[in-house]
């Protein structure tokens, strides 16, 4: 089961897609989404055991921080352990869709037996 939440916030899409998919490679997390917040800014968001997604967030920072530009394209990244439930209700990026439901809750969406 997933019980983290991890974040990074950079500039612009090639820093963007650098992170996640260092992100995915280095840790064992599913990457929930890439949150295009206003302008060229995004956040990318992975759920996952509390010490992968850490891994995860520090080598998604280290590749962003790789990505060539005029300016500092890294922004922002924090770690949420055991985020409430309420946050999966109310904010639409933390809901994974169905293809990902299947590997964060997998009990979840078995049909039971009767």
């Amino acid at each position: 089961m997933a019980n983290a939440v991890g974040m990074v916030e950079v500039l612009g899409l090639p820093p963007a897609l650098a992170a996640a998919d260092t992100m995915c490679k280095a840790a064992n997390v599913t990457l929930v989404g890439m949150e295009k917040v206003s302008g060229a800014r995004y956040t990318v968001i992975v759920r996952g055991d509390v010490s992968e997604v850490n891994i995860a967030v520090e080598t998604g920072v280290a590749a962003a921080k790789g990505v060539i530009g005029d300016k500092e394209l890294y922004l922002s990244s924090h770690v949420i352990a055991r985020p409430s439930e309420n946050l999966e209700y109310v904010l639409k990026s933390m809901r994974p869709n169905a293809r990902l439901a299947q590997y964060l809750e997998p009990a979840a969406i078995l049909p039971t037996a009767r």
